[in-house]
Order: structure tokens, then C-alpha cells, then sequence
């Protein structure tokens, strides 16, 4: 009498499914974070899930994660000795608009206009792929992502119709944007500095920013160090003020270099303000 064949593993039953399949099912539970899908061709198995940040660019999570509902999703990824499988709502519903994105690789240089300036960010209408369906543009610049150096305001560095090239970063799933970066396209100016200096040297700066627990100076084009309140002098002082004006020509000790931050450190200890002239 030969034996009952046997039950498909969840690792052979998911085999089949590859990223980038679309794949239809039921909510059958919701939580916070997300939603469980029991799959069509799947319904023996674990349900797939929907992240919250995967579900929808238009509409609130609350109204797409609804027990009961029929949804689509592509498959974003697949844990064969979990058996789970997660799936992306948004990339169905706007499924030019993903397939874009995901084709676009980390370093890829990308160039369009500058959209919109907002208070959060500058929005980039892309030469290439589909129109957003709710922003300005399709990239996506924040604000540490415009410049190498210190700027006040966004426009200090672009303008809104301005064409730039910037580097892609990665694809924002959420908003289905291109987080981009302008200054990785342009020379860092703290790491040539780097590369001629070190601690101990002298040098002459301007100070450019107060803050409560220091003050910050630039010391070359682009490159600024920071001075701890405790630093500002070889005599105590209560506030920068006391120490320093914004403006001010000072000459600084190198204490310390962070390239990895790209972070540097100074000090007042022990210096006398000498020649004005700038490294």
C-alpha cells in the first residue's frame, strides 16, 4: 500500500513566487502596522502582509486595510524558511510610476527642473518616468542634501525652474519618490581639507553661528569647525557672546578631525588672534 502523499512545505509552496509578481487575496486582519492578505493561489498558506508604508500614496491606511476587502499587491519580497511574503498595494496602483523607480539604481545621476521650493524639502520634476500623482515632481531633494556648505535659506542654492543633475539615493517606497542628492554630485569640500591637516595646527577663521553651547567658524571654503563654550578662551565665559560676534576674525587650534562625520573640532585655548589671513 504506498503512503498518502504528503502536504507541500511552506518553503516548496512559495518557491513559485518571485519579487515583482502581483498577487491578489483578501484582508483577513489589521493591525498599526499593517495588514494580513490571505492569497488567492495561496490560501493554505501564511497570509501575505501589507506594510503601512506600502499600502497607498493617495489614500489613508485606514481606508485601504479594511477586513474583507479585495486587494492587489506586487511582491516586494519573500522569506522562504519564514513563509512570508510581503507585498506592496501602492506599487498596483500607480504601477508606472514603480516600475520607473525601481529601475533606477543608488548612484544613478539623474537631471530634470527644480518644481517646487517647500520648508521640508525641494521637489524635482525628472526628465525621464511618469509625472507624480500628487507632488510637484518625482525626485526629492531634503534640505542636508542641497549643499556641502551652510546656507539659510533653499534658494541660496536653487531656484524654482532651475535644471540640475543630481545623484539617486534611494527609492522612497512611501512616497514614491526618487530621494535624490545634489552635493554628492559636487567635490566635498572637508575632505580635501582634511587630507591637509591635522591636529595641533593653527589656523585663522571667521565665526559664522552662535549657539548656547558654542560657536561654529569656518576655516576654509565650505569647511566649518566648532568651538565648545568651554573652549571659547583660556578664561571662563558664560554665553558666546561674551567671547566672540558673529563676523568675527579669530584664530583656532585644530583639536581633533572626524571624517566619518565629517565633523572638526576647535579651540581658542591658548591662542593669540594673530594675522587675518585666511587658509
Amino acid at each position: 500500500m504506498e503512503d498518502p502523499p504528503t502536504a507541500p512545505t511552506t518553503h516548496e509552496a512559495l518557491t513559485p513566487i518571485r519579487v515583482g509578481d502581483v498577487l491578489h487575496g483578501r484582508v483577513v486582519a489589521v493591525s498599526r502596522s499593517e495588514f494580513s492578505v490571505v492569497l488567492d493561489d495561496f490560501p493554505d498558506q501564511p497570509p501575505a502582509t501589507v506594510g503601512a508604508l506600502d499600502a497607498c500614496w493617495l489614500r489613508r491606511f485606514a481606508d485601504v486595510a479594511v477586513v474583507g476587502q479585495r486587494v492587489s499587491g506586487e511582491v516586494i519580497a519573500v522569506d522562504l524558511e519564514t513563509g512570508r511574503v510581503r507585498l506592496s498595494t501602492a506599487a498596483t496602483e500607480h504601477p508606472q510610476l514603480w516600475r520607473f523607480l525601481s529601475g533606477i539604481r543608488q548612484g544613478d545621476v539623474l537631471t530634470g527642473t527644480v518644481a517646487a521650493i517647500e520648508r521640508f524639502g525641494v521637489f524635482v520634476a525628472l526628465d525621464e518616468g511618469p509625472e507624480h500623482p500628487l507632488y510637484p515632481g518625482v525626485g526629492f531633494l531634503t534640505y542636508p542634501e542641497l549643499s556641502w556648505r551652510r546656507f539659510e535659506k533653499a534658494t541660496d542654492v536653487v531656484r524654482t525652474g532651475q535644471r540640475i543633475a543630481c545623484e539617486f539615493l534611494q527609492f522612497d517606497t512611501w512616497n514614491g519618490e526618487a530621494r535624490l542628492s545634489l552635493r554628492a554630485t559636487q567635490p566635498d569640500p572637508f575632505a580635501a581639507f582634511a587630507d591637509g591637516i591635522a591636529a595641533g595646527r593653527t589656523l585663522n577663521g571667521r565665526v559664522t553661528h552662535l549657539v548656547p553651547f558654542g560657536v561654529f567658524v569656518e576655516v576654509a571654503e565650505g569647511v566649518e569647525g566648532f568651538i565648545r563654550l568651554a573652549d571659547l578662551g583660556d578664561t571662563p565665559v558664560a554665553t558666546p557672546e561674551d567671547a566672540v560676534q558673529t563676523g568675527d576674525e579669530i584664530t583656532v587650534v585644530v583639536t581633533d578631525i572626524d571624517r566619518e562625520r565629517r565633523r572638526l573640532t576647535l579651540s581658542r585655548r591658548g591662542t593669540t588672534d594673530g594675522p587675518r589671513d585666511r587658509r
